[in-house]
């Protein structure tokens, strides 16, 4: 949805703007280029200087991709998702940092538990961006919208010393565009009298849902801005893009947008992913690897309170040909020995001996959100039972004496702090 890299630096929008917020009580707070910010803070000799935080086996090499860049090594041409080879060719002085996860969480939940201070009516769309109504706080907080949004820019600045960039408008979709377009560390409000005047002079890209193969379709019929979807007649829209489609853009362009903001939106997935430095062929080097992934994301699950019945596991070859292979549990589960287990026999299922893996990932699905205990079977043995509160023991020891504290035995053989190529989030991402 309008992604802000895809937005245009030059037009003439104010930094920030706290006035005519009237009627405009939904906010889009995104952080600004926050893995690579929270990596900033940690090491102040980084300030001013191009920063990449890389995701896969060695960061050193090329072979990750981008997580997160700093605004001085966008200046570059760096983005997110980038190949890391390619990152380092546009920008070969930056300093290219592996992602340390547990701290890019730990910042989120605290910016998120600020949120809520201000309204309950928080709708999380990842670890660094949300949408808040705050319909009902102005009165209690003696505030309008954009003092809301310039309190909060203040209050994670002060508690986390990272910025964030805050669009104010009516709607999710056009409070998402002003945030984009005041970034780095601004604030735009688009009242809502102003809404096509703001929507307009748009390009393509801002329009939810706009890829390239919609923008080509979207060119063929003389479109090249907001404005031009606007007017252009739903029949023709129709037979290019689908009734659908049609309507969903000709509604944006026109600057209608119902969706409420929903605070606690179910979870679809949570999963983690490592592209390796060299593709590997050792069997046991892919299991302990497997096992990484696996604790890394089930740890989380238990985390959230959430528990999942299917098992997905991705490998993809040296070929850049990609597998995905999943088993349905008759109980969910949040435990690292039980999806570690259906993991493994997915992988012996389906890799040929001596196939070489270029990138394993494992996701957990069919989450349900509570900590009822496992459903235990006939034939289990009371090894197995006990994982469960073994798991949650050490989870606590590492929430307490850091992620290093309690590791498996077999984890020990693999070098520390090595990063990945996704945090272990929620697969429900929105724009």
């Amino acid at each position: 949805m309008g992604r802000s890299a895809d937005l245009p630096r030059s037009m003439d929008v104010p930094r920030a703007s706290c006035t005519a917020d009237r009627d405009c009580h939904v906010l889009h707070v995104d952080m600004d280029a926050f893995y690579a910010s929270v990596e900033v803070r940690e090491r102040p000799e980084l300030i001013g200087r191009p920063v990449v935080v890389a995701g896969g086996s060695n960061p050193a090499g090329d072979r990750g991709v981008v997580l997160s860049a700093s605004y001085q090594a966008r200046a570059f041409g760096v983005r997110s998702a980038m190949p890391v080879a390619h990152a380092r060719r546009l920008c070969p002085q930056a300093e290219f940092i592996p992602p340390h996860f547990p701290r890019y969480a730990e910042v989120s939940r605290g910016v998120m538990a600020l949120f809520r201070e201000v309204t309950p009516l928080v709708e999380p769309l990842s670890l660094d961006e949300a949408f808040l109504d705050v319909a009902g706080s102005l009165r209690r907080l003696g505030m309008g919208p954009a003092g809301i949004g310039e309190w909060i820019r203040g209050q994670v600045y002060d508690a986390h010393r990272v910025t964030c960039s805050v669009g104010v408008g009516p709607s999710k979709f056009i409070a998402k565009l002003a945030s984009g377009l005041s970034k780095p560390d601004g604030l735009l409000v688009v009242p809502a009298d102003g809404v096509l005047e703001f929507l307009h002079p748009l390009p393509l890209s801002a329009l939810w849902g706009v890829g390239e193969r919609t923008a080509q379709a979207l060119r063929k019929l003389g479109c090249t801005t907001v404005a031009d979807v606007a007017i252009a007649p739903l029949p023709a829209l129709r037979r290019a893009l689908g009734v659908v489609c049609a309507q969903h853009l000709h509604d944006l362009a026109n600057g209608r947008d119902e969706r409420r903001v929903v605070p606690d939106m179910p979870e679809k997935s949570v999963g983690a992913e490592e592209t390796f430095a060299h593709d590997v062929v050792d069997r046991a080097v892919l299991r302990r690897e497997l096992l990484r992934l696996v604790e890394r994301c089930t740890a989380a699950m238990r985390g959230r309170d959430l528990r999942g019945r299917r098992i997905a596991l991705k490998i993809r070859y040296p070929d850049f040909t990609t597998v995905s292979r999943s088993r349905t549990l008759a109980y969910p589960t949040d435990s690292a020995h039980r999806v570690f287990a259906v993991a493994t026999e997915l992988l012996d299922s389906n890799l040929p001996r001596g196939t070489a893996v270029r990138l394993l990932g494992v996701r957990v699905e069919l989450l349900v959100r509570g900590v009822a205990g496992e459903q235990l079977t006939l034939d289990g043995d009371s090894v197995s039972a006990c994982w469960p509160d073994v798991e949650r023991a050490a989870d606590a020891a590492r929430s307490r004496f850091g992620s290093a504290a309690v590791r498996l035995a077999t984890l020990l053989e693999s070098p520390a702090d090595r990063g990945e190529t996704q945090s272990p989030e929620s697969g429900n991402q929105i724009g």
